[in-house]
């Protein structure tokens, strides 16, 4: 296991890439990416429907493991990290919203935001403390006891969003957040992720809509898995750090 660089972002991808298939199914979804995210900073990833972008984000997440190059996480090199340790990263260093939600529908609420905490060995009062109180920053305090079934799909976003926020986790990633979300909630909910960021955490939102990586610090642009662009401010010398030979 290789180590990050004294002063290491949140999350640092280093040359990455991900093939899936082989042979004449053989696939490069991720060919690689440099990317850099600090404490404190929100960044959006765009691109069109194949770039990579939810690839980009389970390689972060720890959800699939790189094929070249290297990913760390709070300095943490994940390709030596065994399937165990990667979900005991996740539950305490890393909140992933999924676009589906991923709401467990036998638990309300409450109970769906304080499972990664008991899973890491947290009191259950303690858990559900934080559980409702969560809950609460996110508005939906009153949701507690409910089901998913009982929610709608606005209502059953924030719940999962309160559960990526739940705990000291420092690394927050969203996919598409906002997807099949009326515009109010929508709003809302990028209103979460801006105050998180705001509060210390590396945020990486994968959305389609330029309204709300308006949000952002830096919007990172994929195509056919590379980096074509990034717009907005950045901290150049962070970066040049992050990206030097020497740190490598």
């Amino acid at each position: 296991m290789s180590a990050a660089p004294q002063g290491a972002p949140i999350l640092h991808l280093r040359q990455a890439g991900r093939v899936h298939g082989e042979g004449a199914r053989r696939v490069q979804a991720l060919d690689g990416v440099d990317l850099a995210v600090a404490a404190g900073e929100f960044v959006a990833i765009m691109g069109p429907s194949g770039s990579g972008k939810s690839t980009l984000l389970n390689l972060a997440g720890g959800l699939d493991s790189a094929t070249s190059g290297e990913v760390f996480v709070e300095g943490v090199s994940l390709a030596g990290v065994s399937a165990a340790g990667r979900a005991e990263l996740r539950r305490r260093s890393v909140g992933y919203v999924f676009q589906d939600f991923n709401l467990l529908p036998g638990l309300t609420a409450a109970e769906n935001v304080a499972f990664p905490l008991e899973l890491d060995g947290w009191g259950r009062g303690k858990a559900f403390d934080a559980a409702r109180g969560v809950l609460g920053e996110c508005g939906i305090a009153e949701l507690a006891d409910r089901r998913p079934e009982e929610m709608s799909g606005g209502q059953a976003q924030r719940v999962a969003i309160a559960r990526a926020l739940v705990g000291p986790r420092r690394l927050l990633l969203a996919d598409e957040p906002t997807g099949a979300l009326d515009s109010g909630t929508g709003t809302a909910i990028l209103e979460l992720l801006r105050e998180r960021a705001d509060r210390g955490a590396a945020v990486m939102m994968v959305t389609h809509e330029a309204r709300f990586a308006a949000w952002a610090d830096r919007t990172v642009y994929l195509r056919d898995g590379r980096i074509s662009g990034v717009s907005g401010p950045s901290d150049p010398d962070r970066l040049l750090a992050a990206e030097s030979p020497a740190a490598r």
